[in-house]
């Protein structure tokens, strides 16, 4: 059954022009030695993940990095990224933090930057608690 299963799921990826990613899929599955329910999930998720790799993607994903944001906040940023402007990366300007103004209310200072960077929920919250540690010391 799960040799059937695999051949299904290689036979689709070469059908629809991803065996490439499907063999690379395929061979990290083995790596792991999955099987099953866990092998098809991931196999579902890898070519996912491969197909959404694009230029646009890569540059989101490398300014998530330069902003040390890992987790679902990294993956929120940068499937929003992604997404604004028909996937065009956020200019370099834009993704620099505005430089808080002297002896002004920090947490208004950081609330703003948060807006700046469209951060919402926890990753609004941590940020701005971070930065107000900043401004303080």
């Amino acid at each position: 059954m799960i040799k059937q299963l695999s051949a299904a799921v290689v036979a689709m990826f070469l059908c629809t022009g991803f065996a490439h990613a499907a063999g690379d899929c395929e061979a990290q599955s083995a790596d792991k030695k999955l099987a099953g329910a866990a092998k098809t999930s991931f196999l579902k998720k890898c070519n996912a993940d491969g197909a959404a790799a694009s230029p646009a993607a890569a540059s989101c994903d490398k300014q998530a990095a330069d902003k040390k944001l890992a987790g679902a906040a990294k993956n929120s940023f940068v499937k929003k990224c992604a997404t604004d402007a028909g996937g065009a990366p956020a200019p370099a300007a834009a993704a620099a933090p505005a430089p808080a103004p002297a002896k002004a209310d920090p947490a208004a200072a950081c609330d703003k930057q948060a807006a700046d960077k469209k951060l919402a929920g926890a990753a609004k919250s941590s940020f701005v608690k971070k930065c107000v540690t900043d401004a303080k010391a």
